[in-house]
């Protein structure tokens, strides 16, 4: 029987030109934004947004191997970010002290390869057990190992360094391309030059017949074992792949925080890296790529601006699941398609209709949130925008917040009906 996931994405695989607008075309102009980007001389501000965007891209595309090529849902993929990101923080250590031998000669830039190696050991260690059980019991098992993880980071003082982590220092060992690791535009590369690798590995990797193979155990595991192959095998190949990958982005990431935490293995990076997956879309290569590049775009800038900002992310995910479960992607590959099928001038209104009910909805929820954060931890203070005056006692507040949320509702479910009376 088909699971949830295998009913969400497997009837929008590709043809023709599709393929290369979904998925070669979007890695492409990755390539070139990245590469372009230090020729306008960004500030480091920039340098440092984009640094980590390339770390989490990475992270959410080997989540994506778990949940979207293979079905698999879990709840403590930050686990392998995490122990690749150790390995490579240790590794980092070593280089800083060494006297000689292998570490001395080892350059800092290589280290997201030990953290590939060590995100694919934990990956073959855990997954043994875990790839026994697919959808419940997998979630279920992948939560209770997090949480077992979680805690032997405040235990194991020598592998995590207790409450303050590990720390290093980048700037040792043999440069490498000339980059010498200290100033954030030689860290920029590095993050670029992985994210690339990453990036291309994940990609070469969906094309391979495990990668196949893996969709297809997503699809019907049954029938796969009725050709021949086992799919208890197939998930725990895949699940060791997507541990290497995350490792590799927690080896980008020792390297460009120079310090390592418990926190980077709880459930809080779990939680988030399953957000930007879903939310940038699953059923696509490029969704997760979408989805890091606007949760950590919200995440360092929406910050600044409301304490709030958690609560609009956990709106954005359940308005994707309610009325975009295709994810950001979908929704641009959506209209992408039109052009080539010839259904924009159809579609166009209906598109335009979903987008006014949802900018009300939001409009009427922003309103509300604002004014009961103000009012909960300012003791009194108001929310004030464009001058306005908003209390829970002002009769405007709540038409500002009612009107705006049943019109943007109203609005949504009528455009939802009549779009899929047009794809019907």
């Amino acid at each position: 029987m088909n699971n949830p996931i295998a009913q969400s994405v497997a009837n929008l695989a590709p043809t023709g030109g599709q393929k290369f607008r979904q998925r070669v075309l979007p890695l492409i102009i990755l390539a070139i934004i990245v590469v372009a980007i230090p020729f306008f001389g960004p500030s480091r501000t920039v340098y440092a947004l984009l640094s980590v965007m390339g770390i989490n891209i990475v992270f959410a595309l080997s989540y994506n191997m778990l949940l979207g090529r293979g079905g698999l849902l879990s709840f403590g993929h930050a686990v392998y970010f995490g122990l690749g990101g150790y390995a490579a923080m240790h590794a980092m250590r070593a280089i800083e002290y060494a006297d000689g031998g292998f570490w001395a000669g080892f350059p800092v830039f290589g280290l997201p390869i030990i953290g590939f190696a060590g995100g694919a050991l934990a990956g073959a260690i855990i997954g043994w057990p875990s790839c026994r059980r697919a959808g419940t019991p997998f979630a279920m098992i992948s939560l209770g190992v997090a949480e077992l993880i979680a805690a032997a980071g405040f235990m194991f003082n020598s592998i995590f360094g207790g409450e303050e982590g590990i720390s290093g220092d980048r700037m040792n060992g043999p440069e490498l391309f000339g980059l010498s690791m200290g100033p954030v535009s030689d860290v920029y590369w590095f993050i670029a030059f992985w994210l690339v690798v990453g990036v291309g590995g994940m990609y070469a990797f969906t094309r391979t017949p495990l990668g196949k193979m893996s969709e297809a155990t997503r699809d019907n595991p049954e029938r796969v074992e009725f050709v021949g192959y086992d799919p208890q095998r197939v998930r725990y190949l895949v699940f060791i792949f997507a541990g290497a990958f995350a490792g590799m982005a927690g080896g980008m990431a020792a390297v460009y925080f120079e310090i390592f935490t418990p926190e980077a293995v709880s459930l809080l990076p779990s939680g988030f890296v399953l957000l930007m997956a879903y939310i940038g879309g699953i059923a696509y290569f490029a969704g997760p790529v979408i989805g890091a590049i606007v949760l950590t775009y919200m995440q360092s800038m929406l910050s600044d601006f409301t304490e709030a900002w958690l609560l609009y992310l956990g709106l954005l995910f359940m308005l994707i699941v309610m009325y975009a479960p295709r994810g950001l992607a979908g929704i641009i590959f959506g209209v992408t398609g039109s052009f080539s099928n010839g259904t924009f001038s159809e579609m166009i209104g209906k598109w335009l209709q979903q987008l006014a009910g949802a900018f009300l909805a939001f409009l009427g929820l922003i309103v509300l949130i604002e004014v009961s954060v103000n009012w909960s931890n300012g003791f009194g203070e108001v929310f004030e925008p464009f001058g306005l005056h908003l209390t829970f006692a002002n009769p405007l507040t709540w038409v500002l917040i009612v009107v705006p949320l049943a019109l943007g509702i109203l609005i949504l479910r009528r455009a939802n009906r009549e779009t899929e009376e047009v794809l019907a």
